[in-house]
């Protein structure tokens, strides 16, 4: 009797232990299925200006997806395709020419992109001070040589890869050490920019049109002391993209997610009417003007 006893006791604590070891896996690969969604943003504004949005973009998305989000705003461009090179976010919000690069160095996907007006488009604009004589790109580099000139980030689309090419192509620019200006500057950002030309700081500089317009909604800048001396043609807006193994699934359930926000908070941050999908194709035409600079190679 106290064999059959013992083996029972034996039997139980068999069972319950293989009972420990199934709960054990069905918590880790839960646990795989609810693992935290990491995104990175670049200072499209300054930090600052952007934090209350994306507090409202992690509940959103963390509520949708029913997993943990963070989203941490990177201080430079670099930063967010470096972050997504060594896999360190799940997912990035970046410009065209940063989204480019981190395609070129990781195979980062473009899934969504900003509306603005209800366009997936944008442009680069020149800028200066309604004192200054010139009202045109070809009267100010006429006497360029007398005047400051300003880009925002170096890795900065409309900021600083479509003005450079233009510039380059009409012989007065080639980097910041070599040019026909005064002085060249990389102020960071684009409301920097904004406010060097404002300030009198700098003669001119380069910005997102879309940021441009919504500094003059907010009241951050006065349209009433600045002028649009050049406009680039059309850009397509910046991309979310995600790291290349996410499974298509989830690249889904973001799509539907961002396309059907309407949270004014979260939109203004962007600048943005509202989004839609986007893919690797719609930013062909940044990729040639990468490879043209040699910011990428072929």
């Amino acid at each position: 009797m106290k064999k059959v006893l013992s083996l029972m006791i034996m039997m139980l604590v068999i069972l319950a232990a293989c009972g420990g070891q199934e709960d054990s896996k069905d918590s880790g690969s839960e646990g795989k299925e609810k693992k935290e969604l990491t995104i990175g943003v670049i200072p499209a504004q300054t930090e600052g200006e952007m934090q209350s949005a994306m507090e409202k973009l992690e509940g959103l998305l963390e509520e949708k997806m029913d997993r943990k989000v963070k989203i941490d705003t990177y201080p430079d461009y670099n930063g967010v395709v470096e972050a997504m090179n060594f896999k360190k976010i799940d997912m990035a919000f970046f410009g065209p020419l940063t989204y480019v690069i981190a395609n070129n160095k990781s195979g980062a996907d473009a899934i969504i992109t900003q509306l603005v007006d209800g366009e997936p488009f944008y442009h680069s604009y020149i800028i200066t001070h309604k004192d200054n004589k010139f009202s045109s790109l070809e009267e100010f580099l006429n006497d360029s040589q007398e005047y400051n000139f300003a880009f925002g980030d170096p890795n900065s689309t409309s900021g600083s890869l479509i003005p450079s090419i233009e510039l380059g192509d009409r012989d007065v620019f080639t980097d910041k050490d070599n040019h026909e200006f005064k002085t060249v500057r990389y102020t960071g950002s684009h409301d920097a920019t904004a406010l060097a030309v404002q300030n009198k700081q700098v003669d001119a500089g380069a910005i997102d049109s879309a940021i441009y317009d919504q500094l003059i909604e907010s009241g951050k800048i006065d349209e009433s002391k600045l002028k649009v001396i050049w406009k680039s043609d059309k850009l397509f807006q910046y991309p979310w993209a995600v790291n290349k193994e996410m499974d298509k699934d989830t690249k889904k359930q973001l799509q539907e997610i961002f396309v059907n926000i309407e949270d004014q908070d979260i939109l203004d941050a962007f600048g943005a009417s509202g989004f839609t999908k986007a893919s690797n194709e719609d930013y062909e035409s940044i990729k040639k003007a990468a490879i043209k600079q040699g910011v990428i190679k072929e």
